[in-house]
């Protein structure tokens, strides 16, 4: 019995002994990896933009004693730190890979649905959605002579509510847009394209990775609203479609980080008949006779083939000599559907309301534009706090 009872007190005493060995190896190494990832923190130098999630990164905030007693200094230092931790994308895809091994079914708000759908959860929206109304209907009281529309397009995660996981539970977008229309001046032209896209779902109607509709989304919302503004809308017949990439990996895919997706393809529609086309880039003070840019078909933000990404006021001039003019406010879901609608005006002015901070009336005066148009996605709209007149 002595022998057995030193046997395991020898056996405790070398468990101990290998426990303790572990802890002097495993202790310094994780201390040592702690502080190896705070020093590259501190060496690195931060980025002003993101490739892989095509956004702008948070900077390092300015210290106020305002700031802290609100809560904005700690919540600015947390959004920075976040953004600009090394080696920031491949924890965010370790992130999502792991997440879905555990069967979840979204990351950072990005659905994983059906035949590699990724689609951009929406939530109920605040009150800037009713902002954004009243705001329109200020815009229409103040200039009652001009003839205004509203396009509200829904995103793919209401067209394609068939492809998303199990229990997923979007907001209605439906609900959203039903409910702005219900609620402008009587004479603002609110042309709803839900229908008509929707008929089409069997169609590349929408990126799988990206939160855009396709150019040939884009197309079937154009032949809504050419009928709603009483002109006659091309076929698709009278242009060339082209595939222009097959490589092309979106902000949702960038947002999900998913790398089970395979990429997207981006067709453009080029016409058939004679037309010609001067678009000036006031910002950068630039100027092109094409609607794409396929300088981007090179890089990771390859959308922005369609008039050059985003730009605070853009002119558009063509060869259609009938002198109509039109404002277009707007974001990115406008890019690939101006090119169709270009072929019926002699001006386009489009004009993106994050960066143009002039004053929009004197804009329309000086300029003797009596069309305009309001070009969102429902998403967007629902969120835009710079809708402001």
């Amino acid at each position: 019995m002595q022998h057995i009872t030193h046997f395991y007190t020898l056996d405790f005493r070398a468990e101990g002994l290998l426990l303790n060995i572990k802890n002097k190896i495993i202790i310094p190494v994780f201390i040592l990896f702690l502080t190896s990832l705070l020093i590259l923190n501190i060496i690195t130098p931060d980025k002003d933009f993101s490739e892989s999630e095509n956004r702008v990164l948070s900077q390092l905030p300015s210290f106020s004693f305002d700031k802290l007693m609100t809560g904005k200094y700690t919540k600015d230092i947390e959004d920075y730190i976040t953004d600009q931790f090394t080696f920031r994308d491949y924890w965010v895809s370790l992130k999502s890979d792991m997440e879905r091994l555990l069967l979840k079914t979204q990351n950072n708000g990005i659905y994983f649905g059906k035949d590699e759908y990724l689609l951009e959860d929406y939530e109920e929206p605040s009150e800037q959605i009713d902002k954004n109304i009243s705001n329109i209907n200020k815009f229409k009281n103040k200039l009652p002579d001009v003839f205004t529309s509203v396009v509200l397009v829904p995103t793919s995660v209401k067209i394609y509510e068939d492809k998303l996981p199990l229990f997923a539970s979007p907001d209605n977008e439906l609900a959203s847009i039903n409910k702005t229309k219900n609620n402008l001046n009587e004479n603002i032209n609110f042309i709803d394209v839900y229908e008509a896209l929707n008929s089409k779902k069997d169609e590349h109607i929408y990126f799988r990775t990206d939160h855009h509709w396709t150019m040939r989304g884009a197309y079937y919302a154009y032949e809504t609203l050419a009928n709603s503004l009483n002109i006659t809308p091309y076929s698709k017949e009278d242009f060339n479609s082209e595939i222009v990439s097959k490589s092309f990996y979106g902000t949702l895919y960038s947002k999900s980080n998913d790398r089970s997706v395979s990429p997207d393809s981006i067709e453009i529609f080029k016409p058939k008949f004679d037309i010609d086309y001067t678009i000036s880039y006031v910002d950068t003070e630039t100027k092109s006779n094409s609607l794409y840019e396929y300088s981007h078909l090179s890089k990771k933000d390859k959308y922005s083939l369609f008039l050059d990404g985003n730009h605070s006021l853009i002119n558009i001039k063509t060869s259609v000599n009938n002198g109509k003019k039109l404002v277009i406010f707007k974001d990115s879901y406008s890019h690939c559907f101006i090119p169709f609608l270009a072929n019926h005006y002699e001006e386009i002015h489009v004009i993106d309301l994050r960066y143009y901070k002039l004053n929009i009336y004197d804009y329309i005066e000086e300029n003797n534009i009596d069309e305009a148009l309001f070009l969102y996605n429902i998403l967007t709209f629902s969120e835009d706090k710079n809708l402001r007149f």
